[in-house]
């Protein structure tokens, strides 16, 4: 008789990381040291040590939300905080098994302290590549416009993001409310940066429904969607990305922690899976979710019964849906199989 094999560690399984926000990424016992070091006076959720209550299903929620990042934000004051919060999130996600990350940042928030926009997207791509020299971890750059500011905001980003392609800047995004500003506005930035050999990653199909994915799709050509787990009430849809190979960058616990799903087996994870639309699980903010990478998966095996081979075939998704060049990926592909036959 067959003994069951136990569950395999999901740190040891390698994949890739995709929707990672900069500084979502942060330690917290970081953020509580560079607020120490610069004077910052944190909201007392953020010292507490648990993660903060949060919802955003409403705009007093988001706003909240909104708030709380602001205030981690503005603790990185000095080409050296960049540094650490780059080196310290390529650790996290080294330990939690992935081989490639793709970190999302607006430059603009930090420009102000930094010397202007083109000095602190110089200093983020810096620091991501010393980081990934360090620690062995393959890494790039989303520059992700806010949908929240004008649409010429966009346009400059995305000039910016274009003309750092080839040297670290992979993909260009659009984060921020997505219940506020039409994609449609934001359609000559995202055309500037597929010109110009960028990846497509806006943020749809979060807070609000189907039809916000659609948007992505038609109006900025997007390539991947940022979450996307509301495409689950449309199947059409799923059709659609399914046939084109669009993968959802699904993040579970944050999914939860701002209250579009009530509990972890509510995220449609199995109707993705099931109807062939890719899926790259990542961790969005782990600063104000509380958990990292693997922790994702682990909800996927804990509350959606994926086996070790289905957690397997999520990795290879994330991978593939990755910018990581063909010998990297095949790397960690090769990896998966290896962690599978263990």
């Amino acid at each position: 008789m067959e003994h069951p094999h136990p569950p395999r560690d999901l740190r040891l399984l390698p994949k890739a990381h995709l929707h990672l926000h900069f500084t979502g990424s942060m330690r917290p016992a970081t953020l509580l040291e560079l607020a120490g070091e610069h004077g910052v006076h944190l909201p007392d959720a953020l010292t507490g040590g648990e993660p903060p209550k949060l919802r955003a299903t409403d705009e007093r929620g988001w706003f909240r939300f909104q708030r709380l990042y602001d205030a981690a934000r503005s603790c990185l004051r000095t080409p050296e905080d960049i540094r650490r919060l780059v080196r310290e999130a390529a650790e996290e996600d080294v330990r939690d098994g992935s081989g490639w990350l793709e970190i999302q940042v607006d430059p603009t928030s930090y420009a102000p302290r930094l010397g202007g926009l083109i000095p602190a997207l110089e200093i983020i791509l810096d620091a991501v590549d010393s980081a990934s020299r360090e620690t062995g971890l393959g890494m790039r750059v989303i520059v992700a416009a806010n949908r929240m500011k004008h649409p010429l905001d966009a346009r400059t980003l995305a000039r910016l993001a274009v003309r750092y392609a080839g040297s670290g800047v992979i993909g260009f995004g659009l984060s921020n409310d997505e219940r506020r500003g039409m994609a449609r506005d934001f359609d000559r930035a995202f055309a500037i940066a597929r010109e110009g050999g960028l990846l497509a990653a806006p943020h749809g199909g979060e807070l609000t429904g189907p039809a916000s994915v659609r948007d992505c799709l038609d109006d900025l050509g997007a390539a991947r969607i940022g979450h996307g787990v509301r495409a689950a009430e449309d199947p059409r849809l799923l059709r659609r990305l399914a046939e084109r190979g669009v993968t959802c960058e699904v993040c579970p616990a944050s999914n939860v922690a701002l209250g579009v799903y009530e509990k972890p087996e509510q995220v449609p994870l199995r109707t993705l899976y099931e109807a062939g639309v890719p899926m790259a699980l990542g961790a969005d903010d782990p600063l104000l979710f509380g958990s990292r990478l693997a922790a994702q998966y682990e909800i996927a095996r804990t509350h959606h019964g994926f086996t070790d081979a289905e957690l397997a075939e999520l990795a290879r998704q994330s991978i593939r849906g990755s910018a990581a060049p063909p010998d990297v990926q095949a790397k960690l592909l090769a990896g998966v199989d290896e962690w599978l036959e263990c």
